[in-house]
């Protein structure tokens, strides 16, 4: 396959040219040359550019993801970050699982003021712990 310049990437990748700038300035992916004015990259870019959309998907910050991806190297990904990752995923999936059920249920319930409501109480309790933890 042949270089892609820039215009290529954002097209294949969905991710605007100026994210893609962005990233090099942060050392996520690096051109290879120009065409022009217009940066090229390497065809595999866009396997790297899925690696950083899976780990801002996953929520890790750019920091993090830095290193999993460098562009002069294999990507690297620390399984340790990546399980500690699941993890915190899994909290944020049974907090928001409590969430949606705590609101399904103010929704359906037959106290006139969800307020008086014993089970709403009883979240509202809950989430208030959470955020002054």
């Amino acid at each position: 396959m042949r270089d892609l310049d820039i215009s290529e990437v954002a097209k294949r990748s969905g991710v605007p040219a100026s994210t893609l700038r962005y990233y090099e300035e942060r050392g996520l992916i690096t051109a290879i040359g120009r065409r022009g004015l217009r940066r090229l990259f390497d065809p595999g870019v866009l396997e790297r550019l899925d690696l950083i959309a899976l780990g801002r998907a996953a929520g890790f910050p750019l920091d993090d993801i830095v290193p999993m991806v460098r562009p002069d190297a294999a990507p690297h990904i620390d399984r340790a970050k990546l399980l500690d990752k699941a993890d915190e995923l899994d909290r944020m999936i049974r907090r928001l699982g409590m969430l949606r059920d705590g609101l399904r249920h103010a929704a359906a319930c037959p106290e006139p003021d969800q307020l008086q409501c014993p089970k709403f109480r009883r979240i509202l309790r809950i989430n208030a712990r959470r955020r002054t933890a």
